[in-house]
């Protein structure tokens, strides 16, 4: 009776079907797939734990998560706005293009910020909603779902291309392992210097891009006024 095995498949599709709480599902699966198998209760420790540390980045991503979430409802967002709410005369396109310049600045020694749910969301976001706010204009949920793309893609381009500039980095090792079989022997450090003119021809197109783009929807959602109040 092989087909016994996919019992917990089964059981994952009438859980979700019935709505069912998901941590309950998946775990109740798994305990039902490692009894048809004939694991045994150290089989199935032992899977569990090797699938642990083999995924343990996923595991940090999920504490990102939890603490992310403690730090909003303990009033990280409302803190974020009311800073910003201090400086008179940004633009929420400006600040996303001063967070670009620091991240890019961390992104050469490898310094993360907690990406796009660990920072830019909670912290970033709430900050350019305050920029609106300062100005004495309503942010609209059109124009915040814009700086939620922005936010992010600012981001991702800063990571992506400054990460790599960090001497003996992943991206750098892989790079230098992939060539060495085909013959090319390069070194970590011109792979750097290489980088370097990419790396700052990307964050200035995307500063450009963003803050005029910026000023194209405040003037679509707001008008004149909110032009010459923010730069």
């Amino acid at each position: 009776m092989e087909y016994v095995k996919l019992l917990g498949i089964v059981i994952i599709i009438l859980g979700f079907i019935f709505k069912l709480d998901a941590i309950l599902i998946i775990f109740s699966s798994a305990v039902v797939t490692a009894l048809v198998s004939n694991m045994g209760v150290v089989g199935f420790l032992d899977i569990l734990g090797r699938a642990f540390v083999a995924n343990r980045s996923m595991a940090i991503f999920v504490v990102i998560f939890l603490i992310t979430g403690t730090l909003e409802r303990n009033g990280l967002r409302e803190a974020a706005a009311a800073l910003i709410k201090k400086v008179h005369g940004i633009s929420p396109g400006g600040l996303i293009c001063v967070y670009g310049i620091l991240r890019s600045f961390f992104g050469m020694f490898n310094v993360g910020f907690g990406g796009v749910a660990g920072f830019v969301r909670p912290v970033l976001l709430p900050m350019a909603e305050g920029t609106v706010d300062a100005s004495g204009l309503e942010m609209k949920e059109e124009y915040l779902e814009e700086l939620k793309g922005m936010s992010a893609a600012m981001e991702n381009i800063c990571w992506f291309f400054f990460q790599v500039l960090f001497l003996g980095g992943p991206n750098g090792l892989l790079v230098q392992n992939t060539l060495a079989p085909l013959g090319y022997k390069v070194e970590l450090i011109d792979l750097v210097k290489t980088e370097i003119p990419i790396a700052i021809l990307s964050l200035l197109v995307s500063c450009i891009y963003f803050a005029l783009r910026d000023r194209k929807l405040r003037k679509q959602f707001y008008g004149t006024t909110a032009m010459s109040a923010q730069v």
